[in-house]
């Protein structure tokens, strides 16, 4: 997964059980619909675990950089983690314990590797709400003051994710399961797992047009036939960023 989608056009995008403050700050999101790696993207992160957990919903880069790093970058991909192994990773393992969080979509890209060449399609739940996915994120900053926040997305076996696609993807929960996922009340892999749960999900074809990290607008989301001719309308220096690593 490496392009996600946050185009919410009001509280009704969110499933009902969502606190009201937090389906209203994210209503007023500005609509993105190709976020990649070190884009912007606003998520519902909580900064301490425990019953005097807060939460704030707050815009942050795509890609989590730790706080041991000495630069704003890492050498690694880091905007999906693999939930099994986060705990023990040196990448993750702070903000495991620390400093989780919900990102919200409207629904991700992911490609047909069935298909030859890879296909892009749009996964999104059938009945049209966004998405939570559990991520985790960090607070970075360096001697001259140079700051970010970052996050990265978990990852897992989600067999709800519909064929041909492979079944691997964000992991997703409920609103009950997201607020305890922000208190730290799931502190293992196989809690989080168990308390995971995917919607009926759907998935269309869609053009090649993600490819270009430059293009950011709705028409991105309309369905192609990956066998009609002018289906690639995208950059023919495409750098591959945007093709996720699922196998």
């Amino acid at each position: 997964m490496r392009r996600f989608v946050q185009a919410f056009v009001g509280v009704d995008s969110f499933p009902a059980a969502l606190p009201g403050d937090v389906s209203a700050a994210l209503a007023t999101a500005k609509a993105c619909y190709n976020i990649g790696k070190d884009g912007h993207a606003w998520v519902w992160a909580a900064g301490a675990a425990g019953p005097q957990t807060t939460t704030v919903v707050a815009e942050m880069q795509w890609g989590l950089v730790p706080r041991w790093s000495k630069h704003p970058s890492t050498p690694y991909t880091t905007v999906t983690a693999r939930l099994e192994r986060a705990p023990r990773s040196r990448l993750f393992a702070d903000a495991w314990s620390k400093r989780r969080c919900i990102v919200p979509m409207t629904g991700y890209f992911k490609w047909d590797r069935q298909r030859r060449p890879p296909w892009p399609m749009f996964v999104q739940r059938q009945d049209g709400l966004a998405l939570l996915a559990a991520g985790l994120w960090e607070h970075w900053q360096d001697e001259a003051g140079d700051m970010r926040d970052t996050f990265s997305i978990l990852t897992d076996g989600n067999p709800s994710i519909p064929a041909p696609l492979s079944a691997d993807g964000p992991v997703f929960v409920e609103p009950a399961a997201a607020a305890a996922w922000l208190r730290g009340e799931l502190t293992h892999p196989a809690q989080l797992r168990r308390h995971a749960h995917t919607a009926v999900l759907e998935a269309a074809y869609v053009g090649l047009g993600i490819r270009d990290p430059q293009r950011d607008d709705y028409t991105l989301l309309e369905p192609a036939d990956p066998d009609a001719r002018g289906a690639d309308d995208a950059l023919s220096d495409w750098d591959g960023d945007a093709l996720d690593d699922d196998a």
